[in-house]
């Protein structure tokens, strides 16, 4: 952001460059609203294997997941065994969910994140973060290398692991997604969606904010550009941060962002 060099205008010119902007504005709206209406469309593919997750309320298969609701969206977050904390980009997006969630329980949906780390760890970080919403393991299962966020080291080992829909190097064994999955008339639960890579972005309220502003999202054009996030309990407190927008002291683990 250059503040000494920036454009100053006229309200009257202000008022025409917003407008023709505005036009813009609108015309990407009305393309995310098509965009969303096919993604309705898809079709969907059943779930027949019975996957298995330790809760708080001990075991639970993947029905019980949706808590008496029809729809079931799936943060997979980015937690692996003997990790002492969970991913900061993971984190950031999981800092929205509690907030969140009351508004999406009244549209018939349940929002649950989904780590490899077993429950004990899940449940230590999570104290920590003073996070409420609902967060199982889905350690020993299959559940997260059958939805492409998980990879063994025959994967790692050979160079490129199937993520976001395509051949990719990835640097670790656990990646972010969200995947959404439906409970049919029969019964029988439907996976319709999932999304890697910058499309957990939707996640990120804080994104659309900092996109509001001259300053944007501060960050610099690298591969990792998320190299900045760390979980909200270690940015510096009441005060503009000392390290430069972008430059990281510890890096982010959801890299490969494509």
């Amino acid at each position: 952001m250059d503040i000494a060099h920036h454009p100053v205008v006229s309200t009257d010119q202000w008022l025409q460059a917003r407008g023709r902007l505005l036009e813009r504005e609108k015309e990407i709206m009305r393309l995310q609203d098509r965009l969303a209406a096919e993604r309705r469309a898809l079709p969907w593919r059943a779930v027949d294997k019975d996957y298995r997750f330790d809760t708080p309320e001990g075991l639970r298969n993947l029905p019980e997941l949706f808590a008496g609701r029809r729809q079931l969206l799936v943060q997979h977050f980015m937690f692996g065994p003997g990790w002492e904390e969970g991913c900061p980009s993971c984190s950031y997006m999981a800092d929205h969910s509690d907030g969140m969630n009351p508004h999406l329980a009244q549209r018939d949906i349940t929002l649950v994140a989904v780590s490899r780390a077993p429950l004990a760890e899940i449940a230590r970080f999570r104290r920590r973060m003073g996070w409420r919403f609902d967060w199982v393991s889905s350690h020993g299962s299959d559940f997260n290398a059958d939805f492409g966020v998980s990879f063994d080291a025959r994967e790692q080992a050979a160079g490129e692991v199937d993520y976001n829909y395509a051949r990719r190097p990835f640097p670790h064994a656990e990646a972010p997604g969200i995947s959404v999955f439906v409970q049919g008339e029969d019964g029988r639960i439907y996976h319709s969606y999932s999304t890697y890579g910058r499309g957990v972005e939707v996640m990120m309220g804080a994104y659309r904010l900092m996109d509001l502003t001259p300053g944007g999202r501060g960050e610099r054009d690298v591969p990792h550009k998320m190299e900045w996030v760390r979980h909200h309990d270690r940015y510096e407190r009441h005060e503009r941060s000392a390290t430069p927008a972008g430059v990281a002291t510890e890096s982010s683990c959801c890299r490969g962002r494509g």
